[in-house]
């Protein structure tokens, strides 16, 4: 892997990691493009590693834009302000079902569905329930903020989150349609989303990287690292302060049409083994 596709795929991660796109599924497409991972296992295993360990980069981006939040929170786990009690509980229980099921199906996860047929497909079908979703949202009216949040909406949410541990899904698209039918506000929705993924993104970099790390590391050297995840961390930042004024003046119909699109052409592709499934 050269220093440019280390770039390129890291302003592939910043920018769709926290859009209803899928972060994973790009990052395969653009891997399979450029011919990273496919020559054998240990290959796989590492590009693997590398597309989940760059994530460390769309992390600290939300850390960065989110701080007066996280101050919040820890203000709130040594009892001095109850809302962010409120919010780090809640974060805590919708993490806690995609922590149980990373633990159980992550190689299941890794030997049947990280390949391209599954990710046109979750794109497609993503794609229209967006659609669907879109209308149903135009006519929803208002929302609660994170200080009227209960646990059981937070848990819904975290169950919509495993979901996602198929690639082509989008961590994204099912932690703010899952606020949304919860009853959280787009603005709360799209926020909550964004905090969480800090939790779910975190843990699974730290478990990909303890894993596979070494591999990673001896493959493509610390270097390629570095500059995939501070492109993935300033594209990140971009994307996350851009997203939120979009989706609420345009809503989510533009990601809808966007996630079919793709998976049609990704599926031309593959028909013409222009790229390896």
């Amino acid at each position: 892997m050269t220093l440019w596709q280390s770039f390129i795929l890291g302003i592939i991660e910043g920018i769709t990691e926290y859009l209803p796109v899928s972060s994973t599924g790009h990052l395969i497409v653009a891997q399979r493009l450029m011919g990273i991972g496919v020559e054998g296992a240990e290959a796989k295993e590492a590009a693997d590693a590398y597309a989940i360990a760059i994530q460390a980069g769309a992390i600290l981006a939300v850390l960065g834009l989110y701080f007066r939040r996280v101050i919040q929170m820890f203000k709130g786990l040594i009892g001095k302000d109850e809302e962010g009690r409120k919010l780090l509980i809640a974060l805590v229980v919708a993490f806690l079902p995609a922590a149980v099921a990373g633990l159980t199906l992550n190689s299941l996860i890794k030997e049947y569905l990280f390949g391209m047929w599954p990710v046109v497909v979750s794109w497609i079908v993503g794609g229209i329930a967006i659609l669907l979703i879109a209308d149903w949202q135009k006519k929803k009216l208002g929302g609660v903020d994170f200080s009227e949040m209960t646990w059981r909406m937070a848990l819904m949410i975290g169950l919509l989150q495993c979901v996602a541990m198929c690639p082509g899904t989008s961590r994204s698209l099912m932690t703010i349609v899952g606020g949304l039918l919860v009853g959280l506000s787009l603005k709360s929705a799209v926020e909550f989303s964004f905090l969480l993924g800090v939790l779910t993104l975190g843990a699974a970099t730290a478990k990909d990287t303890l894993d596979s790390g070494e591999l990673m590391l001896s493959v493509y050297g610390w270097e390629s690292l570095a500059v995939g995840a501070l492109a993935a961390f300033v594209s990140a930042a971009v994307a996350v302060k851009w997203l939120v004024g979009f989706l609420q003046k345009n809503g989510l119909k533009i990601f809808g049409y966007y996630r079919i699109i793709l998976g049609i052409c990704v599926a031309g592709l593959l028909w013409g083994q222009v790229i390896n499934a």
